[in-house]
């Protein structure tokens, strides 16, 4: 196998809440709003509505959204994983990314199994702003 680079993400929440459930748990919803870049290009509109085990802890991304690309197409993103608490200011995302798409330019994300890395960075004056680089996991034969 082997991961081709598809494009980068890069969004804020400009609103958000969150509920501090048992345990030190909190459950946030996000909403963002950014843009995309690369491959998909165009904007970016999502939900996030993550689980944090503690308020130091690891955060688990549910992210649910839609880049409208420069050329016309929808294409229905899903991405989950693990937000890291480290390191501070730059905090480390690792995670999973599906798309939907039926537009014929896009149609055949809707079987590829994609990858993001990315981090969580400190603006001054606003809340945080996420970039996210996306690869697709590319089959290759296993050597016998």
């Amino acid at each position: 196998m082997r991961l081709e680079h598809l494009y980068r993400l890069r969004f804020s929440y400009p609103d958000g809440w969150a509920v501090e459930l048992e345990g030190g748990w909190q459950q946030h919803l996000y909403f963002a709003d950014g843009v995309c870049e690369g491959a998909l290009t165009g904007r970016f509109r999502a939900a996030n509505f993550p689980l944090r085990r503690t308020a130091e802890g690891p955060f688990l991304p549910d992210l649910r959204g839609v880049v409208e690309t420069d050329d016309g197409a929808t294409v229905l993103v899903e991405c989950r994983g693990y937000g890291r608490a480290q390191p501070a200011g730059a905090r480390q995302v690792v995670g999973s990314v599906l798309h939907v798409s039926d537009h014929p330019s896009y149609r055949r994300l809707n079987d590829a199994v994609c990858v993001c890395v990315g981090e969580v960075r400190a603006r001054d004056g606003d809340g945080p702003e996420l970039v996210l680089d996306v690869a697709e996991v590319i089959w290759e034969p296993i050597a016998p």
